[in-house]
């Protein structure tokens, strides 16, 4: 019988996660570099007043006009990059299993996406500014929480099937057990859905995503094919302990307020930047650049506090599903395979940790399991997780 002194991590697998994680960030901080650069550039050399000069269009469309030449020459410059970070190293690492077709399909398809809603965005937020320039920041950050409400909302219906195939759970033991573990949480749970993540990928994965009646708790036909079932059942475990705290809820409630600090502040820098860099008004297409470079530095600065905050959730969930499951084994054996072949780091160093890490690392988790006493009875164990 396997215990938890049993349950390790493989050595062999740790060293390769390492590598990888080393090489992933070190493409994370050249494209942020390259971005920088550009567009310090376009503000330095009069680039941008050049280019804002020469688009002969009333101001929201020119906006939209200047946001896709930039996005498409930045594209151009990134795309070597891209395609060796996103498509040569995962093959080389054996994290990804789709042909060159597939994700140069994968990457039009949220090229458009990307493009149809950043162009939008400005089209909204150039308007607003030569009509509201007083008020434009408040209702373009309301603009933006309701998108990403929305956008919340249609993820697991209408986004996430341009890119994976998403099926019903299979009727039989399995779905019987999990409808059981569910029923024991006092939750409803109706739609539970299969993804085919082995089309393009060797991860395995779980989530909750959408909110309201779009809701829905997803599994990787990856980990539903490698996994046991009680592995299957703590995972369930886990994302039912998201629905119940209303993680989702919460970091929406989260996100809204930074967006309205972020654009706040953007507005500031914005009336700033007339007199650093001579623009005509917050509404010159000139400052364009300089709104970006602001609005990318407060996410950089505000995303450790983010990442932080979804790591004190993601813990809570954890400690719910040891909790509803009683069974710290199958969570360890769980978070061990998830960590080898995943390629996760278990014990990243704390910088590491800090700028990059929306989860908890392995060492943390695990921690909580070897820590967690067995409850005999299963009346027991309900009565603590609803609690």
């Amino acid at each position: 019988m396997t215990t938890l002194a049993d349950i390790t991590l493989d050595p062999a697998r740790q060293r390769k996660a390492r590598e990888y994680s080393r090489l992933s960030r070190r493409g994370s901080f050249l494209e942020l570099g390259i971005s920088l650069i550009l567009l310090l550039v376009f503000l330095f050399t009069g680039a941008s007043a050049k280019l804002a000069t020469l688009l002969p269009f009333p101001l929201p469309w020119r906006a939209a006009l200047y946001l896709l030449i930039l996005a498409m020459g930045y594209g151009v410059i990134i795309a070597p990059l891209d395609y060796y970070y996103d498509f040569t190293l995962l093959h080389r690492y054996g994290l990804s299993a789709q042909a060159l077709a597939g994700w140069l399909r994968d990457k039009a398809k949220a090229l458009a996406l990307f493009l149809s809603l950043g162009l939008c965005l400005i089209i909204a937020v150039y308007g607003l500014m030569g009509y509201l320039p007083t008020l434009w920041w408040l209702i373009s950050a309301l603009i933006v929480i309701l998108l990403s409400l929305f956008l919340t909302w249609i993820n697991p219906t209408l986004l996430m099937p341009l890119f994976f195939k998403l099926n019903p759970l299979e009727e039989g033991e399995l779905k019987e057990r999990l409808l059981n573990l569910s029923k024991r949480a006092r939750v409803n749970i109706k739609n539970v859905l299969t993804m085919n993540l082995s089309s393009k990928f060797t991860t395995a994965n779980a989530m909750l995503c959408g909110w309201g009646k779009s809701r829905r708790i997803i599994f990787s036909d990856t980990l539903l094919q490698e996994y046991s079932p009680d592995e299957i059942e703590v995972t369930l475990a886990h994302e039912l302990g998201h629905h119940l705290h209303h993680d989702i809820a919460k970091l929406m409630a989260i996100q809204a307020i930074a967006f309205l600090l972020a654009f706040y502040l953007a507005n500031l820098a914005l009336k700033t930047g007339v007199v650093l860099f001579s623009f005509q008004g917050i509404s010159d297409l000139a400052a364009l650049p300089w709104l970006i470079l602001v609005l990318a530095v407060l996410i950089l600065l505000s995303q450790p506090l983010l990442n932080w905050y979804n790591r004190r959730i993601e813990l809570a969930a954890d400690k719910f599903a040891l909790e509803l499951s009683n069974n710290p084994q199958a969570f360890i054996s769980l978070m061990a395979k998830l960590t080898n072949q995943n390629l996760s780091e278990a014990k990243p160093s704390r910088w590491a940790k800090f700028l990059f890490y929306d989860h908890p690392p392995y060492d943390e988790r695990v921690g909580l399991a070897r820590d967690y006493p067995v409850i005999a009875s299963q009346d027991e164990v309900s009565e603590v997780a609803i609690k």
